[in-house]
């Protein structure tokens, strides 16, 4: 909160002192114009082939452990002891398989995910560059900073855009 008022004072200044009437200012949300780039798309189908298998099996071993759980639920107190102790100890292992499973799948999605970025940051920060030269903006700020902006003032279209372009 403390933040956005200074930010708030910041702009009031800006656009209450002459020497800044003549500013050129903008607004991009970084965030979007990475994740809606050809390339960060293009991964996300590249990833959910490359994940989708393991993440079948994690649905499967829940789906799996959920019937095993109903079941002692509901017949549980019918049961023989042995065939009881026999679910519950199949229940425990399919729970123990899930979250080993699921966070292996998790690592190994960050590692994937902090290279994809790592591959696509310069290309955004040189669109976000051209952008900013070619349009001649004296100050831009990040659009979570900003409450509100007229569209003509937001340039991560135009990022998106240049950035789609550079190969």
């Amino acid at each position: 909160m403390r933040k956005l008022t200074q930010l708030v004072l910041l702009a009031a200044t800006l656009v209450a002192t002459p020497a800044f009437a003549e500013m050129k200012i903008a607004v991009m949300n970084y965030q979007m114009a990475l994740l809606e780039s050809d390339a960060a798309k293009k991964y996300a189908v590249d990833a959910e082939k490359k994940f989708g298998p393991q993440l079948n099996k994690l649905k499967q071993l829940e789906s799996d452990a959920k019937r095993i759980q109903d079941r002692l639920v509901k017949e549980g107190e019918k049961m023989q002891q042995a065939e009881r102790e026999r679910l519950e100890l199949e229940f425990k292992q399919k729970a123990r398989d899930f979250q080993f499973q699921s966070k292996e799948l998790n690592e190994a999605k960050a590692i994937s995910d902090r290279d994809m970025l790592k591959q696509l940051k310069p290309k955004l920060d040189k669109a976000v560059e051209e952008v900013i030269s070619k349009g001649s903006f004296d100050l831009v700020l990040e659009r979570g900073a900003v409450v509100d902006v007229k569209p003509q003032y937001d340039i991560t279209r135009q990022v998106i855009e240049r950035m789609n372009q550079l190969r």
